[in-house]
């Protein structure tokens, strides 16, 4: 998600950013800037005493631009009639934002699969961030799709995730509640009135050096919901620039979705594994 920001008044750049990104520590505002994360009046800016004016146009990304390289064609993980999933890889919006430009899954996918006299439509059945990779579900009709949505408490979903430092004990429950704060568009973790019930089971896989992998178990799916809790733990999934640090990438990855396909009750799994970036991650 991007941050777009309008200046007020004359000033330089680090000095902007610091007082509007309050939510952010100054070491994690640097550590964008410097990694090419920062776009003033569309052009890249790394340098923290750029001089800015009134009215001009500063848009923070949550990675650099060309960090990461979108592929022409889609790998599809599993299609019928019905239902599409596909292995989305990082760098790569699910739907059409107006906040942020560039390529997207669904808008992608349909060209992919469309033909010149038979153009084919498509309907995300969930999403899952920008700098996540893995599985994506699709459905070909508004009817799947809202079938799907209404056992959608049912499906599993499994995700591994790269944090920094290693949990205490290994394997746990997070059942915090959670609540957008849309001015800075972070998700808040505790008690509060407009909170709603999260529940994060994780596993640890493998330690290596100060960072571990965690198969992480989704009980609920709510929005940034692991980012979130594995942050409020006190292990940061790597590389997520909105609660941890700025890194290559985000060292989260949608491994399995399971559900059961409406009308015929059939158990259908969906998972990719691993792309090599993300265990990249580990060393």
């Amino acid at each position: 998600m991007s941050d777009r920001l309008t200046v007020k008044s004359n000033t330089t750049l680090l000095p902007f950013l610091i007082t509007r990104l309050q939510s952010w520590s100054r070491s994690t505002v640097k550590q964008r800037l410097k990694g090419g994360c920062v776009i003033v009046n569309g052009e890249q800016v790394t340098r923290h005493d750029h001089d800015l004016l009134v009215g001009d146009q500063v848009v923070v990304e949550a990675s650099a631009r060309g960090a990461s390289s979108v592929p022409q064609q889609l790998g599809i993980l599993y299609e019928d009639r019905y239902l599409i999933a596909i292995n989305k890889p990082a760098g790569l919006l699910s739907v059409g934002s107006p906040n942020e430009n560039g390529p997207h899954a669904l808008g992608m996918l349909r060209d992919q699969l469309s033909r010149h006299n038979k153009p084919i439509k498509l309907w995300p059945v969930h999403r899952i961030d920008r700098d996540t990779s893995g599985v994506l579900l699709f459905a070909t009709s508004r009817e799947m799709r809202e079938a799907v949505m209404k056992e959608w408490k049912a499906a599993e979903k499994t995700y591994l995730a790269i944090v920094e430092g290693c949990p205490e004990p290994d394997a746990g429950t997070i059942d915090q509640p959670l609540r957008l704060d849309p001015a800075i568009y972070q998700m808040h973790v505790g008690r509060h009135p407009d909170a709603k019930r999260a529940v994060t089971h994780f596993t640890t896989e493998r330690n290596v050096g100060s960072r571990t992998l965690l198969r992480v178990e989704l009980e609920t799916g709510r929005q940034h919901q692991i980012r979130a809790h594995l942050a409020w733990l006190g292990h940061p999934v790597v590389g997520d620039q909105r609660y941890g640090t700025v890194g290559p990438r985000m060292g989260l990855h949608a491994l399995r979705l399971s559900i059961t396909k409406p009308g015929t009750n059939e158990p259908l799994i969906f998972d990719t594994s691993a792309p090599a970036d993300f265990l990249a991650l580990l060393r």
